[in-house]
């Protein structure tokens, strides 16, 4: 027996009217549950929306450009109906997935649960922590077909990354690059009259962008039937995560395997008081709550510089102290010097070698003592922003009732698969080692997500990019030149000016600098570093050439178009072979 039922757009997670952009079915097919059968365009993002059931479409009732929303009926469908005699088999076919999590728990040997413990929900993936890794590892776990939950403590999915980190600062970079380009129009005969600071309008346009891109996660979660549970995770057992929500509320999620995603949180110093609304650390330096007088920075890597450019270009007089000898430590000097060059114009004071003593705050400011070679004994700031780094959040999720080892500095050690040392937890991102970053864990994270569903996967990157967002951009991958002259290793430079680049010039920036190191015996490319505006998308392709072996040749030979700045690691491959025609070779070969 057959019935006709109106098929309706399901809830989709937007308020108002989206946009039918594709109609996948026709009348007169017959399509499986699941199946696809139209495409909706939102100002957030496209979505498919899949058949509730199995059956024959009767009649279309809607087409390419129609505007739909929630409950707007979008087709007839003819669907087979059973007797109650044969459904009833059907209903009891589901029990024998108990033995499963039986067989899993077996083999896995956790730590064993308490007695006690009763689930309010139950899954067969649990993910802690809904940063890049977290909801990457959770939806790449559905599409491979687990009953995923997400366990997020904030409001919005998408962690630091999206709420109170990479986007947000990048957001206030641009506007602040913008800021800096139009203030040296003046060389090229363009001058423009000082900028208005709407901080509200500023800080909407951020919003906006956060808005957009956790708005856009929450709809791909419910796409694809991830459960989103808000509140506090900590485990309980090795099958058990606890979850204290906002109100104080409890509940209990059982599990046949968590990934454990939990991140990092900035360093306090003690000396500090932390408790002043003067002093903040990223997340309240991207809040904009004012623009201060004079500020100082303490920690000159990349989160110090970044926040040091935007609040510089709205009007802060900015003060850096780190306590290497050099901004951004881990990139090789001769990449750091155009940008040391240019903020020593641009900033009150650096002082390098140096660090902070104590901090007292009075009514009139923060007075900061300082030692070192370069600083003075004291002076005072109207803010202060902590940035000395991050440390893991590994101590904080009571992974001793789970088993889970955890090192003294609060990392999780894990395997090439993400495995921890109990087999069915996994942990990735920030909270497993150095670098933290968030394109580290995304990747990490679907290697978690397949492993647990039985495929061959693994984390084994030749490289992983680093960038800093600043003005003039510094990225690197690979090794740098410090480390192959630490390690001994035999390599030849090529370096490639952009002074002598038709592109830089053409935009008036011939700071830049392209530089590949390359193995003395094989040639083959061991590490990039650049430095000018758009290094931070230039270095994509000296980590695929790394990943695929590539030799000084292959790049040299790689046709660039010109004029590109892109074309700047093609001519350092030719400076490094001796074939460069741009400038005078250092070598033939």
């Amino acid at each position: 027996m057959a019935s006709l039922e109106t098929i309706k757009l399901p809830d989709i997670g937007v308020s108002g009217k989206v946009e039918i952009i594709e109609v996948l079915v026709e009348a007169g097919q017959i399509v499986e549950a699941e199946t696809s059968m139209l495409t909706l365009e939102s100002d957030k993002a496209t979505m498919e929306i899949p058949a509730p059931k199995s059956g024959k479409i009767v009649e279309l009732l809607i087409k390419v450009g129609d505007q739909v929303g929630t409950g707007d009926p979008i087709a007839t469908m003819e669907v087979a109906t059973e007797s109650a005699g044969e459904s009833a088999p059907a209903a009891a076919e589901p029990a024998p997935a108990a033995p499963k999590a039986e067989a899993t728990a077996a083999t896995a040997t956790p730590v064993a649960a308490p007695a006690d413990l009763n689930a309010d929900h139950q899954c067969d993936v649990v993910v802690l922590g809904a940063g890049p890794g977290g909801y990457t590892a959770a939806f790449r776990a559905a599409d491979l077909g687990k009953k995923v939950i997400l366990i997020e403590r904030f409001e919005k999915i998408g962690g630091v990354c999206l709420n109170v980190g990479c986007i947000p600062s990048k957001a206030l970079l641009h506007v602040s690059g913008i800021l800096n380009e139009t203030r040296e129009m003046g060389s090229h005969g363009i001058t423009f009259a000082e900028p208005k600071i709407d901080l509200d309008g500023l800080r909407g346009f951020k919003n906006g962008v956060i808005d957009k891109l956790t708005g856009g996660l929450k709809q791909l979660a419910k796409q694809r039937k991830v459960t989103i549970l808000h509140g506090v995770g900590h485990f309980a057992s090795a099958n058990h995560i606890r979850i204290t929500a906002a109100d104080g509320s409890q509940s209990t999620v059982q599990f046949e395997h968590a990934i454990i995603a939990a991140g990092s949180q900035p360093v306090k110093l003690p000396f500090i008081p932390h408790d002043d609304h003067r002093v903040i650390d990223s997340t309240g330096a991207l809040e904009l709550a004012d623009i201060p007088k004079r500020m100082l920075i303490i920690g000159g890597g990349i989160i110090g510089l970044e926040m040091a450019q935007v609040y510089a270009s709205l009007g802060s007089k900015i003060t850096i102290v780190e306590l290497a000898d050099n901004i951004i430590p881990g990139a090789d000097k001769d990449l750091v010097r155009p940008l040391l060059k240019d903020i020593k114009k641009r900033y009150e004071n650096i002082y390098l070698g140096s660090k902070v003593t104590g901090v007292t705050a009075t009514a009139d400011g923060l007075d900061v003592t300082f030692e070192g070679k370069s600083a003075p004994a004291t002076d005072r700031f109207d803010r202060i922003l902590v940035a000395v780094g991050r440390a893991p959040n590994g101590r904080k999720l009571n992974l001793e009732a789970a088993g889970v080892t955890v090192d003294q500095r609060g990392f999780i050690p894990v395997d090439a698969r993400m495995q921890t040392n109990v087999p069915h937890i996994f942990a990735i991102g920030d909270i497993v080692g150095q670098p933290m970053l968030a394109h580290k864990a995304v990747h990490e994270g679907k290697v978690a997500a397949e492993v647990i569903c039985g495929m061959k996967s693994a984390f084994t990157p030749i490289t992983i990019p680093s960038v800093a967002y600043t003005d003039p951009e510094i990225a690197w991958a690979g090794k740098t030149e410090d480390q192959l002259k630490e390690e001994g290793i035999a390599y030849e430079k090529g370096a490639f000016p952009w002074a002598a680049s038709g592109r830089s010039l053409s935009i008036g920036r011939d700071e830049g600098l392209t530089k590949a190191l390359f193995c003395a015996e094989t040639h083959r490319l061991l590490g990039v570093g650049i430095v000018g505006p758009n290094a931070g998308e230039l270095i994509a392709e000296a980590v695929l050439a790394m990943e695929m072996g590539a030799d000084m040749s292959d790049i040299a030979l790689t046709i660039h178009p010109h004029p590109t700045l892109s074309e700047t690691l093609g001519f350092a491959a030719e400076m490094a072979e001796g074939t460069i025609t741009d400038l005078l070779p250092p070598k033939k070969r």
